[in-house]
C-alpha cells in the first residue's frame, strides 16, 4: 500500500491511498470518523455488478449505515437530471449535513458524485473510491466536480475537495481493454507535461503495462498521481499551472462532442495531444523527430491519433465553445520542449483549423 497527502495552500487535507485490493478501505473509512454518519455509494450500473457488495459491506462494517444510488453507466447519464434523482433519494432517505457521499466508479461517477456533494445542503463530504485507470490517475484528484449541460462538456460545476481518495489497482483488471488504454492517454500526457523522464519510462515498460502487471501498474499510477498532485497543490482552482493538465484537452473535447462520445475520453485526448504536438512543432517549439516519436508513442500503447468523418472547420467551432476560452481566446497547451508544457494564447484560428485538418487528414492516410 502506498500513500500521499494532498494539500491545499500548505495543509494536509487528504490522503490518496494506492493499494492492490480493497483490504485498507476499512481503515481508510475508520480514520474519516463515520461510526456515526450515513454514506451513499453512488456507482454505475457496470461497475455494481463488480463492486458494489464488496464496498457497502465494508462501509456499512464502519459507519453508521450504508445505502447505494445505481444509475446508468456512460456518458450520457452525466447530467443534471441524474443530480436531480441523486437529491431526491438523499432527501427521502434523511441525509443531513454531517453526512457523507461515496463515488464507487470512473469519471463519469466521480464528477457526478462530487458535484452532487458540492451543492447538496451546501455542501457535504464525500470520497473518491475511482475504479478506472483515467480516474486513477487524473479526475478523482483535485477536486474539480461537474456535469455536462446539454452539448457542453462539463459545463455546470464546483470545486469541492473529497476527504479521501482510495485507489485499488485490481479493479483495473476487470476493465476492458479500450477502457484501459484510454486511461493510459492522460499517463502519457503526464510524461508530456511535467516528466520527460517519466515519458521515457512509459516506452521502457510498455509491455509490463499493457499486460496490467500489478506492481508495474502501481508504480505508474504512483506517479501519475504525484504530478497531478504537485500541479493541484501549486494551482487547486486553475487560475494558472493547472491550465496545463489541458494539454490536448482542447481539441480533445471537440473530437469527443462531435463523435457523440462513441471515442473514449483519453483517446480523445490522445487525438487532441496529436493537435497540440502538430502546434508545437509548426511553431518551433519541438522538433520534428519528438513529434514523430509522439505520435509512434500514442500508437504504439494502442492510442488513435486521428479520426474520420468530422471536418477541421467543426472541429474549430466546437473547440471555441468551449469553458477554456479565455477573453475570448483560445488557451491552448503547447510543448516547449518535450516534458515542459506552456500555455499560449497566441492561436491563431487559422493555425488552430490546420492543426483540426492534420487530425482528420491523418485520419484519412490512416497514419
Amino acid at each position: 500500500m502506498r500513500k500521499m497527502m494532498i494539500h491545499y495552500k500548505g495543509i494536509p487535507i487528504y490522503p490518496i491511498i494506492l493499494s492492490e485490493n480493497f483490504d485498507g478501505l476499512g481503515a481508510a473509512f475508520e480514520k474519516l470518523s463515520v461510526k456515526d454518519r450515513k454514506v451513499c455509494i453512488v456507482t454505475d450500473s457496470h461497475v455494481a455488478e463488480h463492486y458494489l457488495a464488496q464496498v457497502e459491506a465494508i462501509a456499512a462494517a464502519h459507519c453508521a449505515s450504508a445505502v447505494h444510488f445505481i444509475f446508468p453507466a456512460g456518458e450520457e447519464s452525466k447530467t443534471l437530471a441524474t443530480v436531480e434523482n441523486l437529491y431526491e433519494f438523499l432527501i427521502q432517505n434523511k441525509f443531513e449535513r454531517r453526512d457523507m457521499l461515496a463515488a464507487l466508479g470512473g469519471g463519469v461517477v466521480g464528477d457526478l458524485t462530487g458535484f452532487t456533494a458540492a451543492t447538496y445542503l451546501r455542501g457535504i463530504d464525500f470520497i473518491q473510491i475511482p475504479t478506472s485507470l483515467l480516474a486513477q490517475v487524473d479526475s478523482s484528484i483535485g477536486g474539480k466536480t461537474g456535469v455536462d449541460f446539454r452539448a457542453y462538456k462539463n459545463m455546470v460545476g464546483a470545486f469541492h475537495q473529497p476527504k479521501l481518495v482510495y485507489s485499488c489497482a485490481e479493479t483495473l483488471k476487470t476493465l476492458t481493454e479500450q477502457q484501459y488504454i484510454s486511461g493510459l492517454g492522460e499517463i502519457i500526457k503526464h510524461g508530456l507535461i511535467k516528466d520527460i523522464a517519466y515519458y521515457h519510462w512509459l516506452k521502457e515498460h510498455k509491455e509490463a503495462i499493457l499486460s496490467r502487471d500489478t506492481q508495474t501498474m502501481i508504480e505508474m499510477i504512483e506517479v501519475s498521481c504525484r504530478i497531478k498532485k504537485e500541479v493541484v497543490e501549486n494551482d487547486p482552482e486553475e487560475a494558472g499551472e493547472r491550465a496545463l493538465l489541458n494539454f490536448g484537452h482542447t481539441l480533445g473535447h471537440a473530437v469527443e462532442k462531435l463523435m457523440n462520445f462513441t471515442m473514449l475520453h483519453g483517446e480523445c485526448v490522445a487525438v487532441g495531444m496529436h493537435g497540440a504536438a502538430w502546434l508545437s512543432k509548426e511553431k518551433n517549439m519541438i522538433s520534428e523527430e519528438i513529434y514523430r516519436d509522439i505520435l509512434d508513442t500514442l500508437t504504439s500503447f494502442g492510442l488513435p491519433v486521428s479520426v474520420e468523418g468530422i471536418t477541421p472547420a467543426r472541429i474549430v467551432e466546437v473547440s471555441k465553445s468551449d469553458k477554456k476560452m479565455d477573453k475570448g481566446k483560445v488557451k491552448f497547451i503547447l510543448l516547449n520542449p518535450e516534458g515542459q508544457a506552456v500555455i499560449d494564447r497566441s492561436i491563431t484560428d487559422a493555425q488552430l483549423l490546420a492543426a483540426a485538418d492534420a487530425l482528420v487528414r491523418n485520419g484519412e492516410q490512416k497514419l
